[in-house]
């Protein structure tokens, strides 16, 4: 069964950091884009980040940047170990939300930053940050 799991979430105040992980199990994702979405209650779902596949272990694909969170957040991957992260740094408690792992199973693909490109998700992981 191809899974993403998200974990790393939780409670914290303004201007604290989490980092958010992502395992993989099921199928590896050689080639594939990865990315974060984030969904607020009654909101749409929302791109956060992405990275495109580099055939490194850590941060070494392009990555890319919803402009609420480039300069704070930091997409990662490690592809021996099939995870992806996410740092998020100086939170807001606008950046309260549930945040959702995608993977693209269409490798060699552009990097998408738009659900459609992503065929693979995780269930979530709430983030909630307080004033």
């Amino acid at each position: 069964q191809v899974q993403l799991v998200e974990s790393g979430g939780g409670l914290v105040q303004a201007g604290g950091s989490l980092r958010l992980s992502c395992a993989a199990s099921g199928r590896t994702f050689i080639g594939s884009a990865m990315a974060w979405f984030r969904q607020a209650p009654g909101k749409e779902r929302e791109f956060v980040a992405a990275i495109s596949w580099s055939g490194i272990s850590w941060s070494g694909g392009s990555t890319y940047y919803a402009d609420s969170v480039k300069g704070r957040f930091t997409i990662s991957r490690d592809n021996p170990k099939n995870m992806v992260y996410l740092q998020m740094n100086s939170l807001e408690p606008e950046d309260t939300a549930v945040y959702y792992c995608a993977a693209d199973g269409r490798p060699y693909r552009m990097t998408s930053t738009t659900d459609i490109g992503y065929n693979y998700w995780g269930q979530g992981t709430q983030v909630t940050v307080s004033s």
